[in-house]
């Protein structure tokens, strides 16, 4: 197949052009528990500004970041979903011992390898989860990045739990919330119950601002698949908070961002279960850092303040490419 020149070569691991798969490409990625595949797919054609999507979880899926579609080719910019291993499209091994911040932190490298990404076009975008990975990749790699964006995480998990109990937790209806940690300390958090009264307590407050039946079919579609294996490993039983016992329960990058050279825009929200003067701190710390606000919106921002949330998006991107 002949390309003009100055076209970009997009071929899947096969040495097949992934334009006969709609931009679909299951990449190999190599891990101490052996080879598996990751599933990507690219949105758009631009060769000079390619967005490669991180999102939250861990162990959710692609699908909520469905929203970029109203707006991002609009705007000229080319963009990847992904499905971190073990979640949506991509393999799910059984290996406990592969959900840990390092080794996501390589499978990225592989999959911008892969989709052949680098310095001149090389965007990274990272929501909730997505943001720690962002910033764990920048921190290692960002020799290779043009821009960062955080969306909806703070740089510090202990602090995202104290902004949960001392903010977020007094605001509830505390005979709700003692049910719901002693569902959490009683290990029955699988109890119907329980999602029942964070959904009513907190979900519909800081999550996403709308009743919980009229969430969009991408944000419903993502908390259907999400892999509780990886999600309660890395996360706990719910977004109110990291738990004790969680694997990154002490992540902290806060005192590193000074490091983190690239142009970088952090993206924070009112309403959001993450402390917005937090995020607006983390985007000082950066030395290239800009802050964008979202008066209107929760930890899904890019849903119930959706205009604001991606016009700040697009004119970050912008920006870079002039």
């Amino acid at each position: 197949m002949t390309r003009d020149a100055g076209m970009s070569d997009y071929l899947d691991s096969s040495g097949r052009d992934d334009a006969l798969s709609g931009g679909a490409r299951m990449i190999p990625v190599s891990t101490p528990a052996g080879a598996f595949r990751v599933w990507t797919k690219r949105i758009g054609n631009n060769p000079d500004l390619k967005l490669l999507l991180l999102h939250g979880g861990p162990g959710c899926t692609h699908e909520y970041l469905e929203a970029c579609d109203s707006y991002l080719p609009a705007a000229g910019i080319e963009y990847y979903y992904y499905d971190q291993l073990g979640s949506g499209r991509s393999d799910q091994p059984d290996e406990p011992s592969l959900w840990e911040l390092d080794r996501f932190v390589d499978e990225v490298e592989q999959v911008r390898q892969a989709l052949g990404l680098d310095l001149d076009n090389f965007v990274l975008f990272g929501q909730s989860w997505g943001g720690i990975l962002a910033m764990e990749y920048a921190l290692r790699y960002q020799e290779h990045l043009r821009g960062l964006v955080v969306s909806n995480m703070m740089s510090s998990a202990p602090a995202y739990s104290a902004y949960a109990e001392q903010v977020l937790m007094p605001e509830m209806d505390q005979a709700a919330l003692a049910e719901i940690l002693s569902l959490e300390e009683s290990g029955t958090t699988e109890n119907p119950r329980y999602m029942e009264l964070l959904n009513e307590q907190h979900y519909v407050h800081h999550i996403l601002r709308m009743p919980v039946e009229d969430w969009p079919d991408p944000v419903q579609r993502a908390f259907a698949h999400i892999n509780p294996s990886i999600y309660v490993s890395m996360q706990g039983p719910s977004e109110l908070g990291i738990s004790k016992e969680a694997k990154l329960a002490d992540w902290e990058c806060t005192d590193r961002l000074a490091s983190i050279e690239v142009p970088t825009l952090v993206i924070g929200a009112r309403y959001d279960s993450m402390d917005p003067s937090h995020l607006e701190m983390m985007a000082g710390q950066l030395p290239k850092g800009r802050y964008l606000h979202c008066p209107n919106g929760s930890h899904l921002a890019m849903y119930d303040d959706q205009e604001r949330y991606f016009a700040g998006l697009v004119e970050f991107l912008h920006d870079l490419a002039d």
